[in-house]
């Protein structure tokens, strides 16, 4: 098959399987927030439609850069994804999923930091926003400009840094549910995880709700180190409907 033909196909494979991925996973976890809290997404399903068809735009321009790169490492061997475990010692596996984990959430920060100038906030970053409070659906509500910045990171760095497939896979995992569960409006994990001394470290929903309600803090993706490194940490968030959640956090 031809280059253009086969990278178009996989292109359109990715995005597929982007747009398939987000409305299973977040279509799972909207289902369990109706059971969990009961009219929680009352009175906000213009909001949510408007979070899928983002989404699904999202979904789009995530393929592309998926697509070269599942291209580039069946087709050309351009990238440094390995499927022999053994072909790097067994410790580099976990240490590869929180070195890419680490690097595409100081990725995250820095860019979504640079998305809060008011300017590229007004024309980009304020599609995001615009879900308020946000839900399930809205982990890849973004605009065009911002869903680029979040698609490139990933198939760029396996260009860049050795990874096996069943790693990239988990990092893959991670990425989805941690981004639906930051915004589905109600924590999911346990207190003693939440405001235990993991949680000083990692963000679970009850710190990104906060950076929805107050745009100016809790920046970070899976791990709270530049926002604490950088001052803009301002701790755990209230939900809504706190009085209702008995594990919901307070600042």
């Amino acid at each position: 098959m031809d280059a253009l033909p086969a990278l178009l196909l996989s292109a359109l494979a990715m995005t597929l399987i982007v747009g398939g991925r987000y409305l299973v996973v977040s279509g799972g976890f909207a289902m369990l927030t109706a059971w969990r809290f009961p009219g929680l997404y009352g009175g906000q399903r213009r909001q949510i439609d408007r979070e899928i068809r983002w989404s699904l735009a999202s979904a789009a321009i995530y393929g592309v850069p998926a697509g070269i790169a599942a291209w580039g490492w069946q087709a050309r061997g351009w990238t440094q994804i390995y499927t022999d475990a053994g072909a790097y010692p067994v410790w580099w596996i976990p240490l590869s999923i929180l070195l890419y984990l680490f690097l595409h959430d100081s990725w995250f920060y820095w860019t979504h930091r640079w998305m809060h100038r008011p300017k590229l906030f007004r024309v980009a970053h304020k599609v995001h926003h615009d879900s308020r409070p946000p839900t399930a659906w809205a982990a890849m509500s973004f605009h065009p400009i911002e869903a680029l910045t979040g698609a490139v990171v990933i198939p760029a760095l396996v260009f860049l840094i050795p990874i096996h497939a069943g790693a990239l896979l988990a990092v893959l995992l991670v990425m989805t549910v941690m981004g639906v569960t930051n915004h589905m409006g109600w924590e999911m994990f346990p207190q003693w995880l939440v405001q235990g001394r993991a949680g000083k470290w990692l963000i679970t929903a009850s710190h990104h709700h906060r950076h929805h309600r107050e745009y100016k803090c809790n920046y970070g993706l899976y791990f709270r180190f530049w926002d604490r490194l950088c001052g803009t940490d301002k701790g755990l968030g209230e939900f809504d409907h706190a009085s209702r959640d008995p594990r919901a956090s307070r600042a």
